[in-house]
Formats: structure tokens, C-alpha cells, sequence
């Protein structure tokens, strides 16, 4: 019985000390991204950039007020889509993709999008949000060992990020959501940090069609929310 107790018992610090270790990773990254105090004064952003896809260049702007909506601007060969998200619903017009008009978001993937509001990001007070995260160990990335965190989101499924155990800044990031009813893994890789408004973000974000670097992020410029308003339908 002795035995089973003390069995229990170190199996119990093995837990602390990994609930620990996590934590004070996610701390010097939040440090090193700008803190926390300046991270929750942030409550808009304005990105515009491009991406060449094909040998055609994409353009790209992204604007999101914090919780409250995100739209992404697309235009590429004289043509002009986008994507809009909000708590509530959501619309995508793709007309290169042979859309004829905005069409709504499944109230599924709108749920799914509810996290990526946050544009403090999901580690910032995490556990208030309804967050989790776990130490999954080291991976290698590119050359580096980084820390691979699992973060559970509230609304979106689970996210794996790795982290530079040098800078502590999230160099890739792996989440997983459900398209066309199956589940579909997406990668990012992050860099070129540059700090904005006393926080730090990537100008150059790589996923599976191309990378979109990133000429211009301005933080708490004023935006006009009638940007996530719904569609016309006429």
C-alpha cells in the first residue's frame, strides 16, 4: 500500500512539474511577443500583403477588430473576393472560384473561426478563455529542436504550435479542421517577427499555397465594422 501511495505520489509531481514546465514556456513567449499588458491593448489590425500563386500575384488584405469580426480581402487577375467571420455568422464571395454571389459560412465552420477572433491570441490568459495546453516534448524544425505545445481551443479544435527555445516565438504552427465533413490538417510557418505598436508579429506566414509576406500591419487604426456587416443579396 506504501508503495502504491508513493507510486501516486510522484506520478502526481510529475504532472506539477510538466503543468509548470508549459506554463513558463508560454509565459517567455507571451514576454517575448511584447507581454501581456500590451497585447491586450490591441483591439484592431490591418495587414496587406501578397503571395505569388502559379506565377500570378495574389493580393492580400486582412482586417479584424478583436472579437467582434475578420475580413479577408482576396484579388488576383482583375477580380475581387472575400471572407467574412463574426461571432454570429459568416459570408464568402470567391468569384475566381466560380462563385455568382456570397454565400454563407456552415454554422459549423463559423464556431470553428471563433478563436482566430481573438486577436490576443490563444495563450494570453488561456486558461480564462477556456483553453488548455500540454507539453507534447521537443520536435525538430527546420534545424531547431523547438517545444511542441499542444493548446486545446474552446471552440476550434486542437492547435500544435512549436516554439524556439532560443527566442520563444512560435515558428510553426499545425491546426486541424473539418472541410467537406472530414478533417484536414493545415501547417504555417512563421517568421520574420517585427514588433508594431510595442508587440511583435510575422510579416511572412507559409502555408500549402504559398507564402504571404506581409508589406504593411498597422495595429489600433480605426476600422469601420460595416466591413463583417452581411451581404447585400441583391
Amino acid at each position: 500500500m506504501k508503495k502504491l501511495l508513493l507510486s501516486l505520489s510522484v506520478l502526481a509531481s510529475g504532472f506539477m512539474v510538466s503543468a509548470q514546465s508549459v506554463d513558463e514556456i508560454v509565459d517567455k513567449h507571451i514576454a517575448a511577443i511584447g507581454g501581456k499588458e500590451n497585447w491586450k491593448k490591441v483591439n484592431s489590425m490591418v495587414m496587406e500583403g501578397s503571395l505569388n500563386v502559379m506565377g500570378r500575384e495574389v493580393g492580400v488584405k486582412i482586417t479584424q477588430v478583436h472579437n467582434k469580426g475578420s475580413r479577408q480581402d482576396i484579388s488576383v487577375a482583375g477580380m475581387s473576393g472575400y471572407e467574412i467571420t463574426t461571432p454570429t455568422g459568416g459570408w464568402v464571395f470567391m468569384p475566381f472560384q466560380g462563385q455568382a454571389k456570397p454565400e454563407p459560412i456552415p454554422a459549423e465552420a463559423v464556431k470553428e473561426a471563433l478563436d482566430d477572433l481573438d486577436l490576443h491570441g490563444n495563450l494570453v490568459d488561456y486558461k480564462e478563455k477556456g483553453h488548455t495546453v500540454e507539453l507534447l516534448g521537443k520536435e525538430d524544425v527546420e534545424g531547431t529542436e523547438c517545444f511542441k505545445i499542444k493548446v486545446n481551443r474552446k471552440n476550434s479544435g486542437e492547435q500544435t504550435i512549436f516554439v524556439d527555445p532560443e527566442s520563444y516565438l512560435i515558428v510553426r504552427a499545425i491546426s486541424k479542421r473539418k472541410a467537406m465533413g472530414q478533417e484536414v490538417e493545415m501547417k504555417s510557418d512563421l517568421s520574420d517577427y517585427k514588433e508594431v505598436n510595442g508587440v511583435k508579429v510575422p510579416f511572412s506566414v507559409s502555408q500549402q499555397f504559398g507564402t504571404v509576406v506581409f508589406s504593411s500591419i498597422k495595429i489600433n487604426e480605426p476600422v469601420d465594422e460595416k466591413l463583417f456587416a452581411a451581404p447585400s443579396s441583391n
